[in-house]
């Protein structure tokens, strides 16, 4: 018997410190999370899809047979980054920032969950389902996409993350659906806090970056938004809001162009860099 349990003893110890050291502390991961900008509006280019970095990694957060993904595994951050036919997003040219920028036994995975139209609403973990019975069945037809809850699948990957490595922050890239919401600071803080709480993350070591819709001076038609996000860091102190000044819109001024998405996701970047107390090189 006492052999048994020395054995015993021996083989908790070691699963143990498998999964102690099996989470690489210099595995950087981000969630990101919105409507259709972080999901990914402007078509693809070739200069998007070359020379991306293995050290810059996505996980699937469905299945996707046509690009061979499959959810909850990771893979070379080459767009697109949500959903299988999505667009380029801010996501990508985030992920590229840091990997040039930081340390080379720093990787860095994103984890995007985004749907086009959506207000802050789907993701309120308690009162989403109200929010998508009322919705119009195209947007119906993207949340199925997740199951029906995206905001439960992006917990459950995010968890599936934290086996690999560390969460370090939140990207966030909604508002059009929601302009001239004054509530909307709390809603996102409602939604930050609940993140907090599922993952057991502490909110001082994981900022949220929002990004700033199209900008009045690209003609934004809900550019009027970005007064009430610019009010974000007051309701969520370890929050940053992402400019979109100069960041050329497509034609409907409401997404960006692809060399928008570069630009602003570069933002996101080199804020996110000088957090982490990186420099750009």
């Amino acid at each position: 018997m006492k052999i048994k349990h020395f054995i015993f003893i021996v083989f908790v110890l070691v699963i143990g410190e498998k999964n102690v050291f099996s989470q690489n502390p210099n595995f950087y991961i981000f969630l990101c999370l919105g409507q259709s900008n972080m999901e990914g509006n402007a078509r693809i280019e070739p200069q998007d899809t070359i020379d991306v970095d293995e050290r810059f990694q996505v996980m699937s957060t469905i299945d996707c047979s046509d690009l061979e993904r499959e959810k909850g595994n990771w893979y070379t951050a080459v767009p697109p980054l949500c959903r299988c036919r999505t667009g380029l997003t801010p996501a990508d040219y985030f992920g590229r920032t840091l990997v040039e920028n930081l340390p080379e036994n720093v990787t860095i995975g994103v984890i995007n969950v985004a749907v086009g139209g959506c207000k802050i609403e789907l993701f309120d973990k308690t009162n989403y389902q109200n929010y998508v019975e009322t919705s119009p069945d195209w947007l119906k037809n993207m949340v199925k996409e997740y199951d029906g809850n995206p905001y439960r699948r992006l917990v459950e990957m995010a968890k599936a993350a934290q086996k690999d490595g560390v969460i370090k922050g939140i990207l966030l890239h909604q508002g059009e659906s929601n302009t001239g919401d004054t509530l909307w600071p709390q809603k996102v803080k409602l939604v930050y806090d609940n993140l907090m709480t599922d993952l057991k993350l502490n909110p001082d070591d994981v900022p949220l970056l929002a990004g700033e819709v199209v900008n009045a001076d690209q003609e934004g038609k809900c550019a009027g938004m970005n007064q009430i996000i610019a009010t974000l860091p007051e309701v969520i102190p370890n929050s940053y809001v992402i400019p979109s000044s100069g960041c050329p819109s497509a034609h409907d001024h409401l997404h960006f162009t692809a060399e928008g998405y570069r630009i602003l996701g570069k933002r996101y970047g080199e804020k996110m860099l000088s957090l982490l107390g990186g420099k750009l090189n």
